[in-house]
């Protein structure tokens, strides 16, 4: 039998949008053996047509009036690759309304609108699909809607940036955290503007979408509390060292009863748990529940290829189950409420900087007593890391980087 003809169109061709025709191209025979259809780019949106790009497009393929595509009737789907919020929630509103399936590899306008979207993509009949906007090439969307549907996945844990992650593994290895995020631009791990990703609020859109797929209910962007590293120091990696820990951007996401919390922050973790083997650019999430125990799903979470990989997954996931796929509906299927700020209890670490003599604090949850001692200098900097013996029976596998709770 013919292979049947999908035409495709990109919103965005920079270096996403690129790799996504690139493996159109040479990956179209695999693709026609495995659906029977065979997918090709005849439309891309772009600011600029003159821009040199990695994989040109065809002739007349690129565009820069949207209209091209909304009023293309021969488009089967639409893979969003642009980013931002402005004018491309717009874009995609009218694409889905107009009954036109679209993947999304927008984490931020998930976590933001998400609603929606997904409201949209009901009234026109067709599909949203976003595993590439969490984690690039892990599949871990797909696992918690499919594979994991009746598990009741009651905690997630995720190192999902991987430009921070970089910078953390650099500063372990003795560079200070400006000098890490040179060198993570250099590598092409970090934005030359870089302040979504070590704010933490890159990684906190994830967090939101994967603890709404998760729980079955919104959690948006405004529901996460969170914080990035640009305040790590290489005092507390020298004091994780003698801890026997590492430091990393952890998200968590909680179920308990009665609510859930949702939250990034640096954290203490233990050379013993399995996030702490997660070093350079790479991304790991750990899924909990009643019939899994955990599941531990780890792989590149950034870079153009392993994005474009999981947009073609989508892309073949809709062509193959057209108007009757699974992820048709909206992931939220309940209304539960966040957690009250300081509801959920957690050990934490201190650093304090005092004069040279011994403190001790009594901190609470599994914490005892701690002693502390730290010498500073005149200008009552710390001159070393301090030093930390504890009296605690069990050391916590995760603490957060921070002055107090919140």
């Amino acid at each position: 039998m013919a292979p049947v003809d999908v035409p495709v169109a990109l919103l965005g061709y920079g270096t996403v949008g690129a790799a996504v025709n690139r493996f159109l191209h040479e990956n179209a025979d695999n693709i026609e053996r495995a659906t029977g259809h065979r997918l090709r780019v005849v439309r891309a949106l772009v600011r600029d047509l003159k821009k040199q790009r990695d994989f040109p497009a065809a002739p007349g393929v690129l565009t820069t009036d949207f209209a091209d595509i909304a009023n293309d009737s021969d488009i089967s789907l639409v893979a969003e690759v642009m980013g931002g919020l402005d004018p491309t929630d717009d874009y995609i509103l009218r694409l889905l309304r107009g009954g036109l399936p679209v993947v999304t590899a927008n984490k931020q306008l998930l976590a933001q609108r998400g609603a929606e979207l997904f409201a949209a993509a009901q009234e026109g009949g067709v599909q949203l699909r976003f595993e590439a906007s969490v984690c690039a090439a892990i599949p871990v969307i797909k696992v918690l809607r499919e594979a994991l549907v009746v598990t009741n996945v009651h905690r997630i844990l995720g190192i999902v940036n991987g430009t921070t992650n970089y910078i953390l593994t650099q500063m372990e290895l003795g560079a200070e955290y400006e000098e890490a995020l040179a060198d993570a631009k250099r590598q092409g791990y970090a934005e030359m503007d870089p302040t979504e990703d070590v704010s933490g609020a890159d990684a906190a859109a994830k967090m939101a979408i994967l603890a709404t797929v998760a729980f079955g209910s919104r959690v948006t962007l405004d529901d996460v509390n969170f914080e990035g590293v640009e305040r790590i120091t290489s005092a507390h990696v020298g004091a994780a060292k003698q801890m026997d820990m590492v430091v990393r951007l952890v998200g968590r996401a909680t179920l308990v009863e009665g609510g859930y919390d949702v939250r990034v922050s640096p954290a203490l973790v233990d050379r013993a748990h399995p996030l702490a083997s997660v070093e350079g650019a790479f991304n790991a999430v750990m899924l909990q529940g009643d019939a899994i125990r955990e599941i531990t799903l780890e792989g590149p979470g950034a870079g153009g290829t392993e994005t474009a990989s999981a947009v073609i997954a989508d892309m073949v996931s809709i062509i193959g189950t057209k108007g009757t796929g699974f992820l048709h509906n909206d992931a939220c299927w309940r209304k539960i409420d966040r957690l009250p700020a300081g509801e959920l209890r957690s050990p934490f670490y201190l650093q304090i900087s005092v004069d040279d003599r011994p403190c001790w604090l009594v901190l609470p949850s599994a914490w005892r007593h701690m002693a502390c001692r730290s010498r500073v200098s005149s200008s009552r900097r710390p001159t070393a890391a301090p030093s930390f013996t504890s009296s605690r029976t069990r050391r916590p596998t995760e603490l957060s980087i921070r002055l107090s709770p919140r």
